[in-house]
């Protein structure tokens, strides 16, 4: 028998959105075809998982008690437990579906600082030019500072980087997987020889989404593109959803 004891999504229960993980990229930190934020608590992830892979096990699922599915983690009464070391605050996850989908390339996303996923750049960045483009893309739910940082350890140890703090101001409005290809949007047209946009490949899990954006492709033309899949991956998430 195998038990799970279930436990909140931080980012509610709710919200599904993103491309959806494309079969032929699935890898050790993406290994089921679902998207980014998939809406679901991990009793009910597990549920999904052993069935539609048909791995057979005698899975039970300990229910919460007075779960609402629209709780966020901080609305929910429960001790904050880091699930990451890099992911300490809840500001710091609503923004790591979005920021995180950029990590794979040659840019730092803030590990080695006080406020990892909440700082993105690099050496080679110009933070006023990082930060105008992306405010004037007006992104719901977020702004942009520019910022210069020190890493202490990870990518760029203890260089100078220049680039942007992201602000979350309306986590309710942030899509937080398009935040993530503004970002990539916004690095690709700024530095187009020097950021490694094919190293993003499987943090946005889509080849389809990565050609748009290399092609230059309106990111809000790009959203539209995973609509299909994530109303697909809603029809068999409904079917092991708890609460």
């Amino acid at each position: 028998d195998f038990y799970v004891l279930d436990r909140p999504n931080p980012l509610t229960g709710l919200s599904v959105q993103g491309p959806v993980l494309e079969k032929q990229l699935r890898s050790f930190t993406g290994y089921f075809p679902m998207p980014i934020r998939y809406g679901m608590t991990i009793g009910e992830w597990a549920r999904m998982f052993n069935a539609e892979n048909k791995i057979g096990a005698n899975l039970h699922v300990v229910k919460m008690q007075g779960y609402q599915r629209s709780d966020w983690f901080d609305e929910t009464g429960l001790v904050w437990i880091n699930p990451s070391p890099n992911l300490r605050t809840l500001t710091q996850v609503t923004l790591y579906p979005g920021v995180a989908m950029v990590e794979g390339a040659n840019v730092s996303v803030g590990r080695g600082t006080g406020t990892p996923f909440e700082l993105i750049g690099a050496p080679w960045v110009e933070a006023r030019d990082l930060a105008s483009y992306l405010n004037k893309r007006r992104i719901q739910g977020v702004r942009f500072v520019p910022v210069s940082f020190v890493p202490i350890s990870h990518r760029y140890e203890n260089q100078t980087c220049q680039g942007v703090q992201v602000v979350l101001l309306d986590r309710q409005a942030l899509d937080s997987p398009a935040l993530g290809v503004e970002i990539a949007s916004a690095f690709f047209n700024l530095y187009p020889k020097i950021f490694q946009i094919d190293k993003t490949l499987h943090s946005i899990g889509s080849p389809e989404v990565l050609k748009a954006i290399k092609e230059g492709k309106d990111p809000q033309g790009i959203f539209l593109r995973w609509q299909t899949p994530l109303e697909e991956f809603n029809e068999l998430r409904s079917k092991y959803l708890l609460y």
